[in-house]
């Protein structure tokens, strides 16, 4: 079966289309609902097992269930190593139905991979370029912190500059051509630097109670009505949302990060030009 075949047009169009509103609500409320990525599990195991029914030939549908697997875990690992939040992670779930577009699975794992790297890599383009025009519109301020950075985190750029000296003497010594590649070294504090300033400056906003959603990144502790809410990973429960709503009175602090499902927008588009050039 061709990637960009009959069968496939409606997974592809319904895969862009829900990828698109994901997009339009991460960028508008920094969130995406639940439902929205839940329902195209629905919709794409649906039109698989109506194409089986009509086709005869249940591989289609069983496929689309295998793809479900394999995306469950990965958005799981992907989630629980901290790596997306809890909407990104069920995104790419969300997208396991969709994107086994082959009956060859030795073609769909080199899907999946295209599609992963497209997204790893591509995402982290994106969200330096977004990085930079944050800088860019928060210049001022963005000098400030990161001189501010630079001396909390000195001892990082000693050691950075230690590590870079010494690798580089033994390449030096061992007359390899790689010698010019100690300097990562001296790369990685300045990313790392670069990184916190413009979350302290760029990303940290006072919110009003009645704005805040669950999912909401504290950016410290918060103490209401006797109790300690602490900032962690998976954000304001609802529990904690209610008794804030309920108890506090005050603007919160809340860390938002890059809105990054552009990115598997960008990993999905990957797959379908190297389909269409016909690199699968």
């Amino acid at each position: 079966m061709l990637i960009l075949s009959g069968e496939n047009i409606f997974l592809i169009v319904l895969a862009v289309v829900w990828l698109v509103g994901a997009i339009l609500q991460d960028l508008h409320r920094r969130e995406v609902d639940n439902i929205w990525n839940f329902s195209l599990i629905g919709f794409a195991l649906a039109y698989r097992l109506a194409v089986s029914g009509f086709t005869g030939n249940y591989w289609f549908f069983l496929n689309g269930l295998i793809g479900f697997g394999i995306f469950l875990f990965l958005g799981n690992l992907f989630y629980y190593s901290r790596l997306f939040a809890g909407g990104d992670a069920k995104l790419v779930i969300a997208l396991g139905p969709i994107l086994p577009l082959s009956y060859s699975w030795l073609v769909n794992v080199k899907i999946f991979g295209v599609f992963i790297g497209g997204f790893l890599v591509g995402g982290s383009l994106y969200v330096f370029a977004w990085s930079l025009a944050l800088v860019f519109v928060n210049f001022n301020s963005f000098v400030k912190e990161y001189g501010k950075q630079v001396k909390m985190y000195k001892h990082y750029f000693n050691l950075s500059l230690l590590f870079a000296l010494i690798f580089g003497g033994l390449l030096y010594f061992m007359e390899s051509d790689l010698f010019f590649s100690s300097l990562i070294f001296l790369i990685f504090p300045m990313l790392f630097v670069f990184a916190r300033a413009v979350e302290e400056v760029c990303m940290i906003k006072a919110v009003s109670v009645d704005k805040l959603t669950v999912g909401d990144w504290l950016y410290e502790d918060l103490y209401v009505g006797g109790r300690k809410i602490r900032k962690n990973w998976e954000g304001l429960s609802e529990k904690d949302l209610k008794l804030i709503r309920k108890k506090y009175r005050r603007k919160v602090m809340v860390k938002y990060g890059v809105p990054f499902t552009p990115s598997f927008l960008i990993g999905f588009l990957l797959v379908l030009y190297l389909a269409k050039i016909g690199w699968f």
